[in-house]
């Protein structure tokens, strides 16, 4: 969809928490039950990716929920200002059971994070991707995982985020040691002093009182942090 075409925020948040899902196929190489699916309500139609619960396979490092966490991200992006994730919404009544349901990203598949790493007109937007990942505690977000569309770069598979213990794997380290732009540590302090409660509802006790600390870390944070020597600061595959 062009960006000029693009609907209302309000408009594609209404149409996934209520319009009818059908079921259009599954996506290849997802490691977890992932569909393409179709939303319909009085003459408007989307696509959007559906991520049942059921359908997670189970991680020793992660708990169940992973939908959960998909939908918490998008909350988070919204709280910050920054929308860098799709719109996404949290059902029961889809056809494998509850699940997330994200409005589908018509991307430019050519382009990805290391593509995107060489036009500088992208930089400020993916230094802020890379904080949100600070903030999440994104623990994979690979190359692909970063798309350009109606003019603005987007993150998606956010299923393995908000751990409690450091989880940051990321291709995003480019920018480490450079500045932290102080609009990015303005929206995190934002967040400490007023938590956002949606977000909140769909993390447990501990994960949220994690994320508050990340935000705080990252409010008085100078540069971005470097990844050390330790390998599994990167995810793979990388793309």
């Amino acid at each position: 969809m062009p960006a000029d075409e693009r609907l209302p925020t309000a408009e594609p948040l209404s149409l996934l928490a209520t319009g009818d899902v059908t079921v259009e196929g599954r996506m290849p190489w997802s490691s977890n039950a992932t569909f393409l699916v179709s939303v319909r309500s009085e003459g408007a139609e989307m696509a959007a990716i559906y991520k049942p619960g059921r359908g997670e396979r189970p991680l020793w490092d992660f708990p169940d929920g992973l939908y959960r966490r998909e939908v918490a991200a998008y909350r988070l992006s919204v709280s910050l200002g920054w929308d860098v994730v799709p719109e996404t919404v949290l059902r029961d009544d889809l056809p494998l059971g509850t699940g997330s349901l994200q409005r589908f990203v018509d991307a430019d598949f050519q382009q990805h994070y290391f593509t995107l790493l060489e036009d500088r007109s992208w930089h400020d937007e993916l230094r802020r991707m890379a904080a949100f990942d600070i903030l999440a505690n994104n623990a994979d977000r690979k190359s692909g995982h970063c798309l350009l569309a109606e003019g603005q770069l987007w993150g998606i598979d956010h299923g393995l985020c908000f751990h409690v213990a450091p989880k940051l794997r990321t291709v995003i380290w480019d920018f480490a040691g450079t500045p932290v732009p102080d609009a990015v540590r303005a929206d995190a302090a934002r967040l400490v002093a007023q938590p956002p409660e949606t977000v909140r509802a769909l993390l447990h006790d501990d994960e949220w009182n994690a994320l508050l600390r990340r935000a705080a870390g990252l409010a008085g944070c100078r540069r971005f942090p470097d990844p050390g020597d330790d390998h599994r600061s990167y995810p793979w595959p990388l793309v």
